[in-house]
């Protein structure tokens, strides 16, 4: 597809100069390099979906965030089959990393805190939505199966590299509860680029990153990685989609 193209050619600089990054860094002892730099690579890709209209931000009343994707299922697609070819191919390859993700049971008890998660991240969002002008347009019903699938897979690759990789790395030195605090802001200031540059919403978004950080860390040290993934995907999917 030429919109996939263009994106491709778009970010294919910068995931060299990444890449070369990674490689660099794998002599080094300390994981944290190597965390940093593939966090780098994902918010390259992340954000350089929104001057392509991969996405659309805005703030409905000037302090409500809102999200739409583009209304092709094949690349909503593709970028799910993508990160999930991202987690497996970083965490195949590198065993050092893989022993930092805390996957954890994904039973009854964790799908329900994760379910739970991801309705308690969005709520406050769809509430607000409703109190002020929302200027989202709606979401085709053919599209939403897509949109769910991107949300999960691309948010669980965002979830092993805050909660599972750089988590379980500031655990080893800052202790439990101090790492999942710093994996909360550290996530909300990975979105400054994207609240600032390439959109104009500001402060609402990383106002609502830090809460949805925090709410995933804290599900992540008490459930695991997957239950994690699955409120932070559930959460994007419901304020997305439009459904509620």
């Amino acid at each position: 597809m030429p919109e996939l193209a263009g994106y491709a050619l778009r970010v294919l600089p910068g995931l060299l100069l990444v890449g070369g990054c990674f490689a660099l860094a794998r002599a080094e002892r300390d994981p944290l390099l190597r965390i940093v730099t593939l966090i780098g690579a994902f918010v390259l890709v992340r954000d350089a979906m929104t001057p392509v209209g991969f996405w659309t931000f805005g703030a409905a009343g000037g302090v409500v965030p809102w999200l739409r994707f583009g209304n092709d299922g094949t690349v909503l697609v593709v970028f799910g089959v993508a990160s999930l070819a991202f987690v497996a191919g970083v965490l195949g390859l590198d065993r050092e990393l893989r022993a930092l993700v805390a996957w954890g049971r994904f039973d009854v008890p964790a799908l329900a805190l994760g379910l739970g998660g991801g309705v308690l991240v969005a709520a406050p969002v769809l509430l607000a939505q409703r109190l002020v002008a929302h200027p989202a347009p709606a979401v085709p019903a053919g599209l939403l199966a897509a949109l769910l699938f991107l949300a999960l897979a691309g948010n669980l690759a965002e979830e092993v590299l805050f909660r599972g990789l750089l988590q379980g790395r500031l655990e080893r030195t800052a202790g439990r509860g101090r790492a999942a605090v710093l994996s909360a802001l550290l996530f909300a200031a990975c979105h400054v680029f994207l609240a600032t540059t390439v959109t104009d919403v500001g402060a609402p978004l990383l106002v609502f990153t830090a809460y949805e950080g925090t709410v995933c860390a804290l599900i992540r040290a008490r459930r695991g990685v997957l239950a994690a993934a699955l409120a932070h995907g559930g959460a994007i999917f419901l304020i997305a989609s439009g459904v509620l």
